[in-house]
């Protein structure tokens, strides 16, 4: 039996291979093992390759890793572009029909893999086409598992009466996965399970899956027997758990965050986040009699236990930032999500925010740019623009997310840092987060506290204005005034994009201008002094190492995975993971780190940005570095052979290049 396994499935886009991976997930979820996985896309609609890595275990996985175990291919691209990744002893399921094809004759293969692998096989005196490939791989100690599809296929089609091969071939991906799980020697009944439950809107359909799968699994266990050397076997399924991506895991700390408002323009890939809170509009809210202090207790009993979320799709991106402040202006919990492009559009909306003080997030999903740059891959080159988004200095907060699991409960916290301080928040994300599915533990709804703030009721409005009136930016000792909505009684105040005095009107008067920048920066003073330790940073691993890395965002679970298989060769590091990136987390993260001998920063970019921020604040130098800016995320692999490059070799700048 095998620990792990490292499973890859791929095909054209729109062919099934996302909704492939999640059956083969969830079935693995099933039977109680954890799983990562890792999803990557084309940006156009349909036609160009696309693929999904998982890594599935009984102990706990938090990153992908290049190499390959099994390979379930059902077009040529896949097994051009991949065969190389599969491990000796690894193997490789095919459609046998497709040996005499060309690599020059798929037209979504690049020229640059054509040319080095026509090149690599010539000097084995092999052909250059997939026949060719195979017999490489063969060669090399890949097991190759060759799958009748279309026999298959027509005898599922005799059974469920359908004669037409075009519909029985969107089944396809069905019987790759089928395969993959006849040659781990899984239990079938797991695989029906998720097949089910990923079809359950379309019973017909699922069934038909759940026949095509059986068929497929008797004729691989037939033919090829236990022959396979790696096997899978149960994990332990007594806690409860949750397999989810990023973009559900904020969509659903939004909700119950008691986010009330979600505007969004279309982008990816920041859009499945509201696309998935339109398709769950209306919710059903704890009850007072199931926790004992619930946050939307008025909500639940004016609305009869029922919540709803209103999701704008708005005609851009200056629209979205804007719907979202008038939103928060009427006192509803509001958001915006966007990405690179749509975030550059929204600046002139924050900076009114700033300038009114405004309680509102932006969850911002990094990407490769800049303009367009690479729409659907992955990048973390946001970091500084975010700190400095719009012109002009007034107190937003810039908070990073380093895994599933702190995306649903960083949503939840955002707000409240937004409702506290009155000041636009930036939930820093990125596309590797957004689109990886893991295993997290179940989450806990009921450990959650909402905190709004200086928010008033009118009868505190009634006093106020009983003793002198109500000015909505008074100056305080804090910075934070006390806060009323639109529409509230008693609670007038007026909003412009121009500096104004306590109650809102225009002023350019300096003493006010002064007393009106001390009154906002203080706010950023009183969040840093507020905010404990362990949600400015996370600390991991050896804290009494000498050798350090630092980092924030997604390279949180390639690090600590790497980071356990160093210690097993007697290598012990310290991790510090940066989730507050403004006001910066400077007294921790020298106090954690003044002592180190060695600190490696590791982070998605060119210009390793984090680094530059360290020293910027703290006067610590981080001279070794390891950087990847290639659209892909970090892998196991790279961050393991990187550390140990700066470790063995010394090596200031790492830059690691591994992805298709």
């Amino acid at each position: 039996m095998s620990k792990e396994l490292n499973w890859m499935i791929g095909g054209p886009q729109g062919s099934g291979v996302d909704s492939s991976a999640n059956i083969f997930a969830r079935a693995c979820g099933y039977a109680g093992l954890y799983v990562f996985g890792k999803r990557e896309y084309y940006s156009n609609i349909k036609g160009e390759h696309s693929y999904f890595t998982l890594r599935v275990s009984p102990d706990i996985v938090r990153s992908h890793k290049d190499t390959v175990d099994l390979l379930a291919t059902f077009d040529a691209d896949t097994l051009i572009r991949h065969g190389e990744e599969v491990v000796v002893g690894g193997g490789i399921i095919y459609d046998p029909s497709q040996i005499g094809i060309m690599f020059s004759s798929v037209p979504t293969l690049e020229k640059r893999i054509v040319r080095e692998l026509v090149e690599k096989l010539r000097l084995q005196g092999l052909e250059d086409n997939v026949k060719g490939l195979l017999e490489y791989l063969r060669n090399k100690g890949v097991r190759l598992f060759p799958i009748p599809y279309t026999e298959i296929l027509k005898g599922v089609g005799k059974e469920i009466r359908q004669t037409q091969l075009s519909l029985l071939e969107r089944m396809k991906n069905t019987l790759a996965v089928a395969s993959s799980f006849a040659l781990l020697d899984f239990e079938l009944e797991f695989l029906e399970k998720a097949i089910r439950e990923t079809f359950r809107a379309k019973a017909k359909i699922a069934e038909q899956n759940v026949i095509a799968a059986r068929k497929t699994y008797e004729h691989v266990q037939a033919t090829y027997g236990r022959t396979f050397s790696i096997k899978l076997e149960r994990g332990n399924n007594s806690e409860r758990r949750i397999l989810i991506n990023g973009n559900t895991a904020i969509a659903l700390g939004k909700i119950v965050g008691g986010y009330r408002f979600q505007t969004y323009y279309p982008i990816t890939p920041a859009a499945d986040e509201s696309l998935y809170l339109e398709a769950n509009e209306v919710f059903e809210l704890l009850t007072p009699s199931q926790i004992q202090e619930n946050p939307q207790f008025e909500e639940a009993n004016y609305l009869q236990d029922k919540g709803s979320i209103v999701v704008m799709q708005s005609e851009d991106e200056i629209a979205a930032i804007n719907m979202a402040v008038g939103a928060a202006l009427a006192g509803v919990r509001a958001s915006t999500s966007t990405s690179g492009p749509g975030f550059s559009l929204m600046m002139e909306g924050i900076g009114w925010a700033g300038m009114n003080e405004v309680p509102v997030v932006i969850t911002h999903y990094q990407r490769g740019g800049p303009s367009t740059g690479l729409p659907t891959r992955h990048d973390q080159s946001d970091l500084r623009f975010t700190i400095h988004a719009a012109h002009g200095e007034f107190p937003k907060i810039v908070y990073a997310s380093g895994d599933v699991e702190e995306c649903f409960y960083d949503a939840i916290r955002v707000m409240n840092y937004a409702e506290r301080y009155q000041v636009p928040v930036i939930h820093l994300i990125d596309k590797a987060l957004a689109n990886c599915t893991a295993t997290c533990s179940w989450f806990n709804t009921k450990a959650v506290k909402i905190d709004r703030g200086k928010l008033l009721s009118e009868k505190e409005l009634e006093e106020i204005n009983k003793n002198g009136g109500y000015k909505r930016f008074q100056f305080t000792e804090d910075g934070i005034s006390l806060r009323s909505v639109l529409g509230q009684k008693g609670g007038i105040f007026w909003n412009t994009g121009d500096e104004h005095d306590e109650i809102g009107h225009i002023s350019e008067e300096p003493v006010n201008r002064k007393l009106m920048m001390e009154k906002r920066m203080k706010k950023l003073d009183l969040a840093y002094r507020e905010i404990p330790k362990d949600e400015k940073a996370n600390l991991f691993g050896d804290l009494d190492s000498d050798l350090w890395v630092v980092s924030w965002g997604s390279p949180k679970g390639a690090i600590l995975d790497a980071m356990d298989a160093l210690k097993k060769q007697g290598i012990s590091l310290g991790f510090f993971q940066a989730k507050l990136i403004n006001p910066f987390p400077k007294d921790y993260a020298f106090e954690t780190l003044k002592k180190a001998k060695k600190i490696i920063d590791v982070e998605m970019n060119y210009s390793a940005q984090f680094s530059g921020l360290l020293r910027e604040h703290t006067g610590l130098e981080v001279r070794h570095k390891i950087v990847k800016y290639n659209g892909r995320p970090f892998s196991f692999d790279e961050i393991y052979y990187g550390i140990k490059k700066v470790l063995l070799d010394g090596d200031e700048r790492v830059v690691v290049n591994y992805g298709a």
